[in-house]
């Protein structure tokens, strides 16, 4: 049974999506009808936790405080929900903690299902899912900017796809704390504030330039709050210009103070990270050649959800970076099916007993793929290289602690595997690792010749610590190199907390 088959979201079911942004956490509540996610109750606080984090990476107990308030009553409102039909992300502030498992594990405490850390690149992926099923059909590129506390995401896509993303680390909140200290607002911090931020968007500028989009989108509380008060005050009949932005910009300059900042439409909690906001607009629009910006009311969150429909349904984003993967690094691919299929057998037979589900199967199938990525590098020491190939590419549609445990599989999936290795992955993770690894070692085992052979009858059975492989004795005896090789498993799969026995019949 595939993973989409086991998983597929029926019409009036329940599911969630959880932003932990640096500036506010937002959360949704959809129910499935018709195949698509019908939003049924929404959830947000400002909780700013971008202003709490240290030069250090640590982050100040009052809004370590709120954020873990406002996840303990996110998880009281979808505590009846599977975990399977909810998604927890955190974004920039998260991933500039020095120590981010400490809250994480409080936060997943809090909120009652795991949460994943994704890059700025998948931050940005998402984004792009959410606003494409807000908009109508088109064949043309859209560019997409969403304005976070933290970091900015620029993304130019074609219908439901990414073509470029790009994630700064400049954010509402960041920008109006480095650019205007104390909260004065005077003409010469705008224009160091404008020209430093473009000076990052030029490393990016002229290729999105020449990507020929048409269309410009603005997501996020940072966009639809300019766009209210553009709106207000009727600088702009139809979205927001650049016009409309230097009238936003010497509105506020006249006032000179952010602490006593008011313009129409403006709402109050917004008011101190506004001017942050409007000023990396201003450098986007003089950097990306901007005329004119829609306000897309869709954003993370919401593609998020359809990010969960799609893993339920069998188009998981995650197994075409698999694939993408593999090929760009040149992996043999025949070998890797001859792994992935003996070790797709061997899971079977031991599923039940190590209590291990569809997802877990299709874990062990990415890992199968991509266990030799490293000797594109070299062969010495290729799984070390392949962990760190995994650990630190940009792979769609996977969250850090899913790149970390793929790279923790494939490290250990030869010579002696490191204990540290699966203590780093949160607690969640560790023992799937563990039996992921023992399957996969086997299977490359079974199939060091490298060529197509068939297999003797390959059974195993598992308790919880023992896995015991029961192999024909004639066929032992034909190929003494393999049962040399499972005589020295014995001693790793101990690593991984496994009794491994060979019975031969």
């Amino acid at each position: 049974m595939s993973l989409g088959d086991q998983m597929q979201i029926k019409d009036g079911e329940l599911m969630a999506a959880v932003d932990i942004g640096s500036n506010s956490f937002h959360m949704v509540v959809a129910r499935m009808e018709h195949g698509e996610p019908r939003v049924i109750d929404r959830l947000r606080d400002s909780v700013r936790m971008a202003a709490g984090l240290r030069a250090d990476g640590t982050l100040d107990a009052e809004h370590r405080a709120r954020a873990l308030n406002c996840l303990a009553k996110f998880g009281q409102r979808i505590a009846g929900i599977p975990t399977v039909r909810v998604r927890a992300v955190a974004t920039n502030t998260v991933r500039r903690l020095a120590s981010p498992q400490a809250f994480l594990t409080a936060a997943e405490t809090a909120l009652g299902h795991p949460v994943e850390v994704v890059s700025g690149r998948e931050e940005g992926r998402l984004i792009f899912l959410g606003v494409a099923h807000d908009l109508s059909a088109s064949r043309e590129p859209r560019l997409v900017i969403d304005i976070g506390g933290g970091s900015t995401e620029f993304i130019i896509g074609r219908g439901l796809a990414p073509m470029h993303t790009e994630s700064v680390q400049v954010g509402c909140i960041a920008s109006t704390q480095r650019f205007f200290p104390g909260g004065k607002l005077t003409r010469k911090r705008w224009q160091r504030a404008r020209g430093e931020i473009g000076v990052l968007l030029q490393q990016f500028s002229e290729e999105y330039l020449e990507a020929g989009w048409t269309d410009a989108y603005g997501s996020s509380g940072s966009a639809k709050a300019i766009g209210a008060v553009v709106h207000a005050m009727k600088l702009s009949d139809h979205g927001v210009t650049p016009a409309s932005l230097a009238a936003l910009r010497d509105a506020m300059l006249d006032q000179g103070q952010i602490s006593t900042l008011k313009l129409p439409g403006l709402a109050e909690e917004r008011a101190p990270v506004f001017a942050g906001a409007v000023v990396i607009f201003e450098a986007a629009f003089a950097a990306l050649g901007i005329q004119r910006m829609q306000i897309c009311e869709s954003s993370m969150r919401e593609g998020l959800l359809w990010d969960l429909i799609g893993r339920a349904g069998g188009s998981d984003p995650r197994t075409a970076s698999i694939d993408a993967l593999a090929s760009r690094y040149g992996v043999d691919r025949a070998q890797a099916r001859r792994v992935e299929s003996t070790a797709l057998v061997l899971f079977d037979q031991v599923a039940a007993s190590w209590k291990l589900d569809a997802e877990a199967r299709e874990w062990l199938s990415w890992a199968a793929r991509v266990h030799e990525i490293g000797l594109a590098i070299a062969h010495s020491q290729y799984h070390h290289h392949g962990a760190y190939i995994l650990r630190n590419a940009d792979l769609a549609g996977f969250s850090r602690q899913e790149q970390h445990l793929l790279a923790a599989i494939t490290q250990a999936h030869r010579r002696k595997p490191d204990k540290t290795t699966f203590a780093a992955l949160p607690q969640r993770y560790r023992q799937l690792a563990k039996h992921i690894t023992a399957l996969l070692r086997l299977a490359v085992l079974f199939r060091r010749a490298r060529r197509a052979e068939s297999l003797p009858p390959l059974r195993l059975t598992a308790t919880n610590q023992r896995l015991t492989v029961h192999l024909p004795a004639a066929w032992l005896e034909q190929h003494p190199l393999s049962e040399a090789d499972l005589e020295q498993e014995i001693t790793p799969m101990g690593e991984l907390g496994i009794t491994l026995s060979l019975s031969t019949h």
